[in-house]
């Protein structure tokens, strides 16, 4: 018998499954809700108008479909705007990192081929720098918080408020192909420049149905509902802040932007604004809990995803102490990013909070229509023992296709058909996964991530280092952070200062990001080596881990 294939009716609509249909419930269900940002407070209805506007003023400044305009702000109203309207005209959407180094912020407007760029001021001295060597940026426009104008060379189109003040409210958004690409953003890893990573209008849409559903459906511990209050402090501009402001919105909750993340300032905030769902790095979350602050706070109630980086069972028990529902989600720039959430069963919820905290700490199971196994070497899939280690490989309809413009990239990326992560773990038979190490030496500091073999570059160059290796050194408030083992050549006085000062200098000048500053020097008398000569990495964590 021939495949069943649906006929579809001439005057049937076709619906698309573009970012715009994420704005229709709340614009109709929640209409008054809020969004706030510093001293503004907007309804949904008013988002609605504003993504108009800003549509208008974009197209008139030549944005057509497919040109690229960029952002650099930090968490606001303007952005939760940008997520909706640069990809509803068509365009794509490309989301500056603002903590790379200024040579590598140039390299990824340059590589994503951006038109117009958004800038707060607080970025200005940055593209300064950079702006005479920008290739394709054609226009832009000023983001300010503050009630003067800045001084500046760069050739501003006009100011974001004014802009969206002069234009109309009212904007036919089309339907067009929903593989249209709608968002990139630039992820860093052990070599090279970042890599672009790419979503479509039909990924963002289905990663934000399968959050939500995972999110919805819990029980007592961990669920996201029309109720609460959100306020993101993981960045927008990495993986669209994990992708949920998109799920905030769909929802009609009222959402809170925090601007930059000064730890009195988000404690504010979280009490203010009554939050009672956020996501962060464990860093961001150590940093809250010590503030003096955080002392005279009633915190419980606050639901918190944490990501990014592992979650130590110290800091799990020390947030549970304090009312926090606190629980792991796992995924990665390529994933758009969210693959599992460690959701606590009833049963698990009458443990003691020693134990909570072990299954809060996985890594969690999967969400729905994502097929992720653990394989070995031979691509076998391991048992689901707690004990068999593989790396995780997936399946889901948010992953991205690959890199852009790097083709070997993307085959590496995607060789046999599932998204590989890098990523060593093993599952246990109720399906909890746990990552137990990483197949790169890539090292993750603050939630952010840094190149050992970039900074083993940098020492390498010291006229007084023979040899080096940088491990990363697991740290209870940044998570990792670098540890550089030199060997000193002969008679020669090369001291660990010496080498910390060398390295923040590089820092300084913008060619790594900031975050080595976190750098430990340890002078030792040999590094170990495989019986192939290369560094083992692996005795050397045994060693000095």
């Amino acid at each position: 018998m021939p495949d069943a294939l649906i006929t579809r009716t001439p005057s049937a609509y076709d619906y698309p499954l573009l970012i715009k249909n994420l704005l229709f419930c709340p614009v109709v269900d929640a209409p008054q809700q809020e969004i706030v940002y510093r001293s503004h407070r907007f309804t949904y209805r008013d988002l609605r108008q504003r993504v108009a506007c800003l549509a208008n003023a974009l197209t008139s400044l030549g944005v057509k479909r497919g040109d690229t305009v960029a952002v650099m702000d930090w968490d606001s109203h303007r952005y939760l705007e940008c997520f909706f309207a640069v990809p509803m005209i068509g365009a794509v959407l490309h989301t500056i990192n603002v903590r790379l180094s200024p040579e590598q912020i140039l390299y990824t407007i340059d590589h994503a081929e951006d038109d117009v760029l958004l800038v707060n001021s607080e970025f200005l001295p940055i593209l300064e720098q950079i702006r005479g060597r920008m290739d394709t940026v054609k226009s832009f426009v000023l983001l300010n918080d503050e009630p003067t104008v800045p001084e500046s060379h760069i050739p501003f189109s006009g100011e974001y408020e004014a802009l969206l003040a002069a234009a109309s409210d009212q904007f036919n958004f089309a339907d067009f192909d929903e593989n249209t690409r709608a968002t990139t953003f630039y992820t860093t890893g052990t070599t090279g420049m970042p890599k672009g990573v790419y979503f479509s209008h039909r990924q963002l849409v289905l990663h934000t149905m399968g959050v939500m559903s995972v999110l919805g459906s819990a029980v007592g511990q961990g669920n996201f509902h029309r109720q609460d209050v959100y306020m993101p402090i993981t960045p927008m501009f990495h993986v669209h802040a994990w992708g949920l402001p998109y799920v905030a919105t769909m929802l009609g909750v009222k959402q809170v932007y925090p601007g930059r993340y000064l730890p009195d300032h988000l404690l504010e905030l979280i009490d203010r604004e009554k939050v009672t769902f956020s996501h962060c790095v464990p860093t961001i979350l150590h940093m809250l809990l010590k503030h003096p602050h955080a002392g005279r706070m009633d915190l419980s109630g606050w639901k918190v995803i944490i990501g990014g980086a592992a979650m130590s069972r110290a800091l799990c028990l020390d947030a549970m102490q304090r009312g926090i529902d606190l629980f792991t989600g796992y995924g990665m720039s390529e994933t758009c990013p969210i693959l599992t959430i460690s959701h606590l069963t009833p049963d698990m919820l009458e443990l003691s909070a020693e134990e909570q905290a072990v299954i809060r700490c996985k890594t969690g199971c999967s969400l729905p229509l994502v097929d992720l196994k653990i394989v070995d070497s031979a691509r076998q899939e391991q048992a689901r023992d707690g004990k068999s280690a593989g790396e995780i490989v997936v399946r889901a309809p948010w992953l991205t296709q690959g890199y852009l413009k790097d083709h070997k990239a993307s085959e590496r990326l995607w060789e046999g058909g599932y998204l590989h992560t890098g990523d060593v773990a093993v599952r246990d038979e109720l399906g909890y996964v746990k990552i137990t190490d990483r197949t790169k030496d890539v090292l993750k500091v603050s939630g952010e991530w840094v190149s050992s073999l970039e900074l083993e570059d940098i020492i390498a160059h010291h006229p007084g280092v023979a040899e080096v290796a940088v491990i990363g050194q697991p740290d209870e408030k940044w998570g990792e952070r670098p540890l550089a083992l030199v060997v000193a050549k002969p008679d020669n006085a090369v001291t660990e200062k010496e080498l910390t000062h060398l390295v923040r200098e590089y820092a300084d000048k913008g060619v790594v990001t900031k975050q080595v500053v976190l750098l430990k020097v340890k002078l030792v008398e040999a590094i170990d080596k495989t019986s192939v000569g290369k560094v083992n990495k692996v005795a050397l964590r045994e060693k000095y881990l």
